[in-house]
């Protein structure tokens, strides 16, 4: 098994400790489905060429240089080392500046993970910072220069190592003002919202990653292998429309109260819940003893 390549080398520092680290991606998309663009004539792959918007002329690599419109199409010229000398420098050091609940920070700052694990000396440093962290039931966060990039970091103990998640900047995050802004104000309560409540307990479960599938994938792999079998190629099947329905009438069918034999059930468990409730009531078996013992003495 080939071990996998760090992305990134440096170190942790927290306090006045510091150890070498490396950065693995912990999520990658490089094993999709990919295509390549072809010539439908030839058969052959085409190659992306870049062309002068008002001369149509290809304009070779060395010619290319990179701008910033300021105006409708005026552009400020910005030369390769000008662009290099804006990029921060880096010391290769996660420092560590503040170790916060795990839970304060909002999961729509998350960009991207990457595990965390001591680079060849260290290793004692590394256990140490885990192992307080998972402790002290808190996270770290993190700054350091990445991939030409200031970023901020949030690192926390994941398995045997660490994991850590670069943020997305505020201003990179939209706020949920406008996408709710046209939602009422409601309450739900009484019937609904007890339907609502058995529907969520009977669906409780844990998380299980390899159980979700991603069905384009699967269906793209199906399709490449029939082409290459000379099979018939599979068929899209109708999506079902959902229907329209009363939203209460939708929560009884979903809690088995939909038909009249859902609903017997539903009754007959609402009283033998009730029988329970009324037997387990405190003095009810002596209330039960006492008429017994009158009705022997009356006899």
């Amino acid at each position: 098994m080939v071990a996998p390549r760090a992305n990134w080398k440096g170190f942790i520092k927290f306090g006045e400790v510091a150890c070498p680290v490396a950065l693995y991606t912990a999520a990658s998309s490089s094993e999709r489905i990919a295509f390549n663009t072809l010539n439908r004539r030839t058969g052959n792959r085409v190659k992306r060429e870049f062309i002068d918007s008002e001369t149509g002329d290809p304009v070779e690599r060395d010619a290319q240089v990179k701008g910033y419109e300021i105006e409708n199409g005026q552009y400020i010229v910005l030369e390769p080392d000008e662009v290099a000398a804006a990029v921060p420098h880096s010391d290769k050091t996660l420092k560590i500046d503040a170790f916060i609940p795990c839970s304060e920070i909002d999961s729509v700052y998350f960009d991207k993970p990457y595990y965390l694990a001591p680079d060849r000396m260290g290793t004692d440093a590394f256990v140490l910072l885990r192992d307080g962290m998972k402790r002290a039931k808190v996270a770290a966060i993190a700054r350091t220069v990445l991939f030409r990039r200031l970023r901020t970091v949030l690192i926390r103990p994941h398995g045997k190592g660490l994991i850590a998640t670069t943020l997305n900047f505020d201003y990179e995050v939209r706020s949920s003002a406008e996408a709710f802004e046209e939602l009422p104000d409601l309450k739900i309560e009484g019937e609904m919202l007890e339907f609502a409540e058995h529907i969520i307990g009977t669906k409780k479960g844990t998380f299980d990653a390899s159980t979700f599938d991603d069905r384009y994938e699967a269906a793209v792999a199906e399709l490449v292998k029939a082409k290459i079998e000379g099979r018939a190629l599979p068929k899209k099947k109708a999506a079902a429309v959902p229907r329209q329905n009363d939203l209460l009438q939708a929560l009884r069918e979903s809690a088995g109260m939909g038909t009249k034999s859902g609903q017997k059930r539903a009754v007959s468990n609402a009283n033998k819940s009730a029988g329970r409730q009324k037997a387990s009531k405190p003095g009810a078996a002596a209330k039960s003893n006492a008429v017994s013992s009158q009705t022997r003495r009356a006899g």
